[in-house]
């Protein structure tokens, strides 16, 4: 089966086809780094490096150019500075660093590039300049705005008209547009608030240009995908469109498959009845989060449905997870003498993901394979353990030591007592002593260990901080 991607702007899924399959690239909206990241700005990453995992394993590691932006200059980024009394670099450092380390732990892998707007200053100011040069785009009071009006294609990307869009936008109807739907390029700087010079004074870029100009100079154009979150659709998708072609090609339509092949958003991340957002405050930060649970399993709960339908976050949803995860890496525990057979994924498993990122039925083939292991023949546990392995690595999963994974953070003295309470209780349900078997359930989880029984054994692990066993 070939790779099917769901098309934001074709609206059904279509097969994948790269301009050079030497050269496949991706480009996906990054943070805004002002604060810690919370769980709903994770969904994009684990999703986008799902399809970075698969593109790699299709086409090669070295063929896939993957660019993750970083906004470093911004009203928030500014208003922290200014409230710690730093410069701008000081504050965008510290949560990007933060940030790449928790999106590390969720299993991310490191984007190929991961550009700056603050280190792509001349680009923005150059496409800025090619837009007022080709019509596209207008200086006006120490603003340059892109004139919408110029682009007959704007909004088939949303597919808004032009009214929908400009009644949905919140924009600034500011007396120097010429359209209320026309978008800033190019602003003054306030007072203490990083400045940089420019044809039309100083100041510095929108939000909007950062993206075109960093995508254009990291990847070229056209670029294969572009991923982000579905609120990014309309402005900002639609806005990068509008000015990425028209500085590239000239704003005749036709052009957008020329910016842009594939356009893809994962939904959203819900907290109760409301979008998860720092604004609102309903927030829960990556960062707090894998302190208490291992990243793989936050990792799982994130992907557990399909990523363009919106998802309810809870606690349960996380504790599910990771009992999703111990039984696959129970089922590698009791296959531990037995040498995988293959290193190449289940060809059911890969089909799952090549139909447009179908991660809940590839999860059901990861439990099939694991069921496998426990019941199967010699010959066909050794296939299943090194399709588990394969696939797993495919989407992020099942790469610690299984052992480590249940008994991670149990010191020698710990694991010894622990091992022989659970031959005893073996013992004891065996010879049907039933109060015994229960007093020494009883001593396990006053050591905050969780025993999982099967038909092959038992296995354990520490109980996570604050959780309760069901």
């Amino acid at each position: 089966m070939s790779l099917n991607l769901y098309d934001t702007m074709a609206r059904e899924k279509r097969p994948f086809v790269p301009v050079d399959p030497k050269r496949v690239t991706m480009y996906v909206c990054g943070p805004t780094v002002y604060n810690y990241a919370h769980i709903g700005n994770a969904r994009p990453v684990v999703v986008f490096d799902v399809l970075f995992r698969l593109l790699r394993h299709t086409y090669g590691a070295e063929a896939v150019l993957y660019a993750a932006n970083v906004t470093d200059v911004d009203d928030k980024i500014n208003a922290k500075a200014q409230a710690e009394g730093v410069e701008i670099d000081v504050i965008t450092q510290r949560y990007l660093d933060i940030y790449n380390r928790d999106m590390a732990t969720l299993g991310a892998l490191a984007p190929t590039f991961q550009p700056r707007a603050t280190q792509t200053m001349d680009a923005i100011i150059a496409m800025i300049g090619r837009l007022v040069d080709k019509g596209a785009a207008y200086a006006a009071e120490g603003h340059v705005l892109f004139s919408t009006e110029a682009y007959p294609d704007y909004g088939q990307l949303s597919g808004r008209s032009l009214d929908d869009m400009i009644a949905g936008a919140r924009v600034d109807v500011a007396p120097y547009k010429r359209n209320a739907a026309d978008f800033v390029l190019w602003k003054p700087s306030k007072p203490g608030e990083p400045v940089w010079e420019s044809p039309w004074g100083p100041g510095r870029p929108g939000w909007h240009i950062e993206c075109s100009a960093m995508i254009e100079q990291a990847l070229g154009l056209p670029i294969d995908i572009h991923g982000g979150g579905n609120d990014l659709i309309f402005p900002h998708h639609e806005n990068e469109l509008a000015q990425g072609v028209c500085a590239a090609h000239g704003c005749e339509p036709g052009h957008g498959g020329d910016y842009a092949r594939y356009w893809m958003h994962n939904g959203f991340l819900n907290f109760g009845a409301e979008k998860m957002s720092k604004s609102l405050g309903n927030v829960v930060l990556v960062h707090d989060l894998v302190a208490q649970t291992p990243g793989e399993a936050v990792r799982w709960a994130l992907l557990v449905g399909h990523y363009r339908a919106p998802q309810e976050w809870s606690g349960d949803l996380l504790e599910q997870a990771r009992k999703s995860l111990d039984r696959l890496y129970g089922a590698l525990c009791r296959c531990a003498e037995v040498t995988a057979s293959t290193d190449a994924p289940s060809p059911k498993f890969l089909a799952a993901l090549e139909d447009d990122l179908n991660t809940a039925q590839a999860m059901a083939e990861l439990f099939a394979l694991a069921s496998t292991i426990e019941t199967g023949t010699d010959e066909a546990r050794a296939q299943a353990k090194g399709e588990l392995l394969a696939s797993g690595a495919l989407m992020g999963f099942l790469q610690a030591d299984p052992e480590a994974w249940f008994q991670g953070g149990a010191d020698p003295e710990l694991k010894a007592r622990v091992e022989a309470l659970i031959a005893e209780r073996i013992a004891a349900r065996a010879a049907k002593d039933w109060p015994r078997a229960d007093a020494i359930r009883d001593e396990l989880n006053a050591l905050n260990v969780v025993v999982m029984d099967s038909t092959d054994g038992a296995t354990w692990r520490l109980r996570e901080p604050n959780a309760s066993e069901d």
